[in-house]
């Protein structure tokens, strides 16, 4: 593997700094999806949710309990509470 540019090193710095704020941006749009989704896509969109939810250090029993539920509102307010701790 090469070695990678000061350049480029800086870059990947960045994106792993900003990585929760970018996860918390994409949970936003999938809240938003997952108002409008149903059927297969909505079964979809929330194996990645729980993907996201994973990466944010959401602890899974809370992960489960939003996925049992199947609610977009708990899944907004979780993303409310996220928001305030960033």
């Amino acid at each position: 593997m090469a070695e990678l540019s000061k350049y480029q090193q800086k870059i990947v710095k960045n994106y792993y700094d900003n990585l929760d704020t970018a996860l918390l941006q994409r949970l936003g749009e999938q809240v938003t999806d997952l108002y409008l989704a149903a059927g297969k896509k909505r079964e979809k969109l929330w194996a990645s949710i729980v993907a996201s939810l994973g990466k944010l250090g959401v602890p899974e029993s809370r992960i489960a309990h939003l996925t049992a539920k199947d609610d977009a509102r708990l899944l907004a307010t979780l993303l409310q509470e996220l928001l305030a701790k960033d």
